[in-house]
């Protein structure tokens, strides 16, 4: 007996079954990539989505036997729309990533309320709009509302303050999704899904053998906040994947995270427990495991991202090579999606290593640049902080953002913590866990890592003002000699 969780990722579903214990006993994993038919368009096959979800709950009911509650987690920000009675989707799911709904964006930005084009308040505006259907008619949600309908088989409409902060749809203020974004984008509140809790029995999986119910519904970043046992204020975690998020948890005070981003990190909803929410501040690298992807697919210096710590490890420093990891822009503090990827000091004797070195610290680098903002802006101290995601399997890489920010850092015993603490939410919410005691004491880290060097960060922030300016400059250039 156990938890299942179904962990919607960006590219591919993951079920895991999570004993009692904290154990993971079951997982496996299929692929379910995003297409990308034109540049700015991120959209994925909402009807698939499920059913490959549903069909590995099934299959891991199937070898596990029966399970004592579901959790589901997911990327937040994607949407689907969905016909209201027969539960068919009008169409293809928007990600994230999607930039088709700028004009919707842009509006509420004009307004006061932060929200990219792939959140969920434009690109639902961009859904219905496309659908040519009456609004009365649809359902629009998030990733975890769409699981929740498909394994409840149409009878729960739902999401959590989780994934609605995380879709940067949520007012502190009215503790609801926010009255004045859905008049600026002309949607009714009844389009969008009803607010449970995170953690809390919410309805029975009648999709699944034995009916188990459904006890957790949290966004991916949020879940993992969780499993690092990260649940006291300015505690933090930063999971390193194609991009990487730092969340360090803020407590109960409420900040309106529709406004409210003075250091570039967005505050949102942690999870909500009888009413009551916890916070916490998301600071954001655009591209973090993509830089490794970019030496491997688009330099060929090598073969696998698994090679970068052998390589990286023949050199103790970068012999003055500094990169900036901007091949997909900076994100917090500054948010400027015009800045590229930038490497300086190169020599006629830089070497491999000290190439792949200077990626892995320049990751690093930006990672102390999220830990900055978030103090300043949360006006807290993170005195530790533990590390998760791809890039944490690394040793040359988690001693680097140790030096990088000055801070002991604790290795997740998992280089995937999402589904763990979805497994814990669903454990509290079933009464297997209690609160926070539990979450405290399910975190023991792999392994810790101490600074050893002390990294320049003054040429560091040179390194980024020169490969900002250095991009516009350019920018402006090409654009005048056409």
């Amino acid at each position: 007996m156990g938890v299942l969780v179904i962990d919607v990722g960006t590219s591919g579903i993951r079920c895991v079954v999570v004993h009692a214990d904290g154990t993971i006993i079951d997982q496996q994993h299929r692929e379910c990539l995003p297409a990308s038919p034109q540049p700015g368009f991120v959209e994925f096959d909402p009807r698939l989505q499920a059913d490959i979800a549903i069909g590995l709950a099934r299959d891991a009911i199937g070898r596990t036997g029966p399970v004592d509650a579901i959790a589901v987690t997911n990327q937040r920000g994607s949407t689907v729309c969905w016909d209201r009675a027969t539960g068919e989707p009008v169409g293809n799911g928007l990600g994230w990533q999607d930039q088709r709904a700028k004009g919707h964006a842009r509006r509420l930005l004009s307004n006061g309320i932060v929200a990219g084009p792939g959140s969920m308040g434009p690109t639902a505006a961009w859904q219905v709009e496309r659908s040519g259907r009456p609004v009365g008619e649809l359902c629009v949600g998030t990733v975890d509302t769409w699981i929740t309908w498909n394994l409840t088989e149409g009878r729960e409409f739902v999401t959590d303050a989780s994934n609605l902060s995380g879709g940067l749809l949520w007012s502190s203020s009215h503790e609801e999704i926010s009255p004045l974004a859905l008049k600026i984008l002309g949607l009714p509140r009844e389009l969008f899904a009803d607010i449970v809790d995170t953690c809390g029995v919410l309805g029975l999986a009648t999709a699944l053998p034995g009916v188990p119910p459904i006890a957790a519904l949290a966004g991916d970043q949020m879940a993992s906040l969780i499993g690092h046992g990260a649940v006291s204020p300015g505690e933090a975690k930063i999971t390193f994947g194609t991009g990487a998020m730092l969340d360090v948890t803020l407590g109960e005070t409420p900040v309106d995270n529709l406004t409210a981003m003075s250091s570039g990190c967005l505050p949102m909803v942690a999870r909500r427990s009888q009413g009551q929410s916890d916070w916490m501040l998301e600071a954001v690298m655009a591209a973090a495991g993509a830089n490794l992807e970019w030496l491997r697919d688009g330099l060929g210096i090598i073969s696998d991202t698994c090679e970068v710590d052998s390589i990286a490890s023949q050199c103790v420093t970068s012999g003055g090579v500094f990169y900036v990891p901007a091949i997909l822009g900076l994100g917090t503090p500054s948010w400027d999606s015009s800045a590229r990827g930038t490497l300086f000091g190169i020599t006629p004797s830089s070497t491999r290593a000290q190439i792949v070195r200077a990626v892995l610290e320049g990751v690093a680098q930006q990672a102390a640049d999220l830990v900055d903002a978030a103090e300043r802006q949360g006006e807290l101290v993170i005195s530790r902080l533990s590390v998760d995601g791809g890039m944490s399997r690394s040793q040359t890489f988690v001693q680097a953002v140790a030096d990088a920010t000055g801070l002991e850092v604790d290795v997740a015993c998992e280089p995937e913590m999402t589904s763990l603490g979805a497994a814990l939410l669903a454990g509290i919410g079933i009464g297997t866990w209690s609160d926070r005691s539990d979450l405290n004491d399910a975190w023991a880290p792999k392994y810790s890592v101490s600074p050893e060097r002390e990294f320049d960060r003054a040429v560091w922030h040179e390194a980024c003002r020169r490969a900002t300016s250095l991009t516009r400059s350019l920018t402006s250039k090409a654009d005048s000699s056409r």
